[in-house]
């Protein structure tokens, strides 16, 4: 297997796990830790990964951030088939990965991943980390992330769990996005989507709302996974090939 450049000090490892509850046949994820604090100049020319001027104008922690998930990124795609491929920023803003390979880039503070898998066992991938809302924040951004449906589910169900409701429904909407958007080219938002229901278990079930396509349209129901991971949370949202 080709060998990496060195990582640079602000991203010194990198980890090929899988910490979500159900695992995808022929999908691999990596991750790692990052510190913004620790990134200095030549770091994005040691670890060779190209950067983009939208990043060069970026403060510390967006470049920090980029890097760390370039670079999962390339070990996700190193793990999978050998390549040494960094995605590039496409004109969508999304990364570009091979014509026969999907994936997902995702970054919280202090941490990113990336998963990959090849389309014949996959179409699209999508995959989101966000750290976990307090409940007085949950409580505040409730109506601008939840449709109706899942504020009535909200005020239903217990009080305590208010602050996960509302980071994962946030976070498998993004997931969801990720997934389907490099497949339908349409773009679409929270209120478009609903998180039907979701368990201790990491399981969840989302229905589509609007019509994407006459594939993914209102009515359309995909399954979703999450694992709370210290103070953040990890969706995943996978479209089978």
């Amino acid at each position: 297997m080709t060998q990496l450049p060195d990582l640079p000090v602000c991203c010194p490892e990198l980890v090929q796990h899988w910490p979500l509850p159900h695992a995808l046949p022929g999908a691999v994820l990596v991750s790692g830790r990052f510190d913004p604090l620790k990134l200095v100049d030549g770091d994005f020319q040691r670890g060779a990964v190209q950067m983009p001027a939208s990043i060069q104008r970026s403060v510390a922690k967006r470049q920090a951030e980029f890097l760390a998930g370039r670079l999962c990124a390339r070990e996700a795609m190193r793990q999978l088939d050998g390549r040494l491929h960094v995605p590039a920023v496409g004109e969508d803003r999304a990364p570009v990965w091979p014509a026969d390979v999907c994936g997902s880039i995702t970054h919280s503070t202090g941490w990113a991943a990336a998963v990959v898998a090849n389309k014949r066992q996959w179409r699209g991938l999508g995959l989101d980390t966000e750290n976990l809302l307090s409940h007085d924040r949950a409580s505040r951004l409730a109506g601008e992330i939840l449709t109706a449906a899942e504020l009535a589910d909200m005020a239903a169900g217990p009080q305590d769990q208010i602050a996960l409701r509302v980071t994962l429904t946030f976070s498998i909407k993004e997931a969801l996005f990720k997934a389907l958007y490099p497949i339908v080219q349409k773009r679409f938002y929270f209120e478009d989507a609903q998180l039907l229901e979701w368990s201790a278990d990491g399981s969840a079930r989302l229905r589509l709302l609007i019509d994407l396509s006459s594939e993914w349209h209102a009515g359309k129901e995909l399954d979703g996974q999450f694992s709370v991971l210290g103070d953040h949370l990890l969706s995943l949202v996978a479209v089978e090939g």
